[in-house]
This record gives C-alpha cells, sequence and structure tokens, in this order.
C-alpha cells in the first residue's frame, strides 16, 4: 500500500521525527520540558551565551537528528573555553583550565567534576573515535546542563549590581515558571531531601526575595535549601529532573550573595 508523504509546510515537507530519539517526547513541542532547566546564565558574555543557546537547541533537535544530541556536547565544549578564556585570561586544555578555575576558587570541586564527561566525549570526537551518534539525547542534557551550570558561575551578577540582579532573578522566577515540575519525582527523596517541599521552600523563599527581601526565618529556610541542593542534584539520577534543580541551585546562590556578611 501507498504511504501517505508528510505535510507540507510553506517550505516543503516538515521533518519526520528520528525514530531513535522521537519517544523523548509525544511531539517536538514536547521537548521543551526535556531542555527547560537550561537556562541561559544572565551574566555570561553574549558570545558564550550564544554558543550556550545553540547547543541547547542542538539538544532540542535531536528530535528529529538523533546526531544533533553528540553534536550539542561538542558545541557546549566550545562555549565552555571561550567562558573560561574570557575569565581566567589563561591557555591551555580544558581540563587544565579546570583545575586552574577550581585552584582560584571560581568552581567548586563538585560541578566541576560533572565537566570531566563533557571532556570527554569531545576529546573522543576530536580523535576520530567515536562517532556522533555517541550521546544519548537524556545523557546530553547532563552534559551540556553541567556547561551551563559552570558557566553561571564563572560569571555571577556583580555583588555590587542589585537592579541587575533584580532583573536577573526575575527572569529566572519567569523561566522556572515556565518549566514544569519532573513528574516522575512526586513524593520522591533523594539522599534524605524530599524533592517536591524542597521546590515549594525554594519558590517561597524567591517569592519573598522578589516581594522585598528575606527576614531571618527566611535567610535559615535559604541557607537549608543550599545545602539540600548540594546533597541533592549530584545524587539526582534522571536528566531533567537534576537540570530542573540545579537551576534551583543557581538561583539560591544568587539570593544567598546578598545575605552573605561581608569581610571585615
Amino acid at each position: 500500500m501507498p504511504t501517505s508523504s508528510p505535510p507540507a509546510g510553506p517550505y516543503g515537507p516538515d521533518p519526520v521525527p528520528d525514530p531513535r530519539s522521537c519517544d523523548l517526547a509525544p511531539d517536538f513541542a514536547g521537548m521543551e520540558e526535556l531542555v527547560g532547566g537550561l537556562v541561559l546564565p544572565a551574566h555570561a558574555p553574549a558570545e558564550v551565551v550564544s554558543a550556550l543557546e545553540t547547543a541547547r537547541e542542538l539538544v532540542r533537535h535531536s528530535y528529529y537528528r538523533f546526531e544533533f544530541a553528540t553534536v550539542a556536547v561538542s558545541h557546549a565544549q566550545l562555549a565552555l573555553e571561550r567562558a573560561f578564556a574570557l575569565r581566567l585570561g589563561a591557555a591551555g586544555t580544558v581540563r587544565e583550565l579546570i583545575d586552574l578555575a577550581v585552584g582560584e576558587g571560581l568552581l567548586a570541586a563538585d560541578p566541576a567534576a560533572r565537566l570531566e564527561p563533557g571532556c570527554r566525549v569531545a576529546g573522543l570526537l576530536t580523535r576520530g573515535e567515536v562517532t556522533s551518534a555517541a550521546v544519548l539525547p537524556l545523557r546530553a542534557i547532563a552534559l551540556v546542563g553541567a556547561v551551563f551550570e559552570a558557566v553561571g558561575l564563572l560569571f555571577p551578577a556583580p555583588p555590587d549590581a542589585g537592579a541587575d540582579l533584580d532583573e536577573s532573578l526575575a527572569r529566572r522566577w519567569e523561566e522556572h515558571c515556565r518549566a514544569p515540575y519532573p513528574s516522575s519525582f512526586r513524593g520522591v527523596d533523594v539522599p534524605g531531601v524530599e524533592l517536591i517541599l524542597l521546590d515549594a521552600d525554594l519558590a517561597a523563599v524567591t517569592l519573598c526575595e522578589l516581594r522585598g527581601g528575606l527576614d531571618d526565618d527566611r535567610i535559615a529556610v535559604l541557607w537549608r535549601c543550599i545545602d539540600a541542593l548540594d546533597r541533592a542534584v549530584p545524587a539526582i539520577p534522571e536528566a531533567y529532573c537534576a537540570a530542573y534543580f540545579a537551576r534551583w541551585r543557581t538561583t539560591a546562590w544568587l539570593i544567598a550573595r546578598r545575605y552573605v556578611p561581608a569581610a571585615i
């Protein structure tokens, strides 16, 4: 029997979902939930943000072309290299620059360690030891998300830019409201942290900050949330959920900077 042709749009037939990755979401629009945690760092240089946005869109379009997931990981590495060059003013391999950033206190050990798998994939691609179909889309989200997180830490909000911080926080809140909570993690504990309650506490703290600031009780809640995020995020086994709470961690630290006593 003859098969029907794909529906034609203004520029010809619409793309056909790749059978290797089309089960990620019910349709292309559903890919938004998967990439929702990849929030562009508010204070990174424009050229770095542009590269990160391209990496995010490559993951989204892996719905139509499976290999785009691996290309996204490779492109995120380009963003990371440029971020290090601008932030550190030093040359070297990505691994050397990661060590330098850790040594200078710009990256903590955990986010630095999460960059290693992406570096390894990029190296294997460069040497021709793997193909551009090496990385599954869900894995790509985690690897690209690690770069998003690192760039956000390399380029935090200026400590004296209160208006900019307010704008960044408001933008992050809007992005959070558009990103669905990971439905498979309702009522799930990760190393003693009940994620949906943590999500509610963080939302309450963020709204209070946006509406005028935190009192002592809310500041205490904020620091408990940061401690819980530091324990939970590395242990979350699913890519979207890990990215969702990694974004919360960046937002929490953005708020916390206002409540860290100045050095005397």
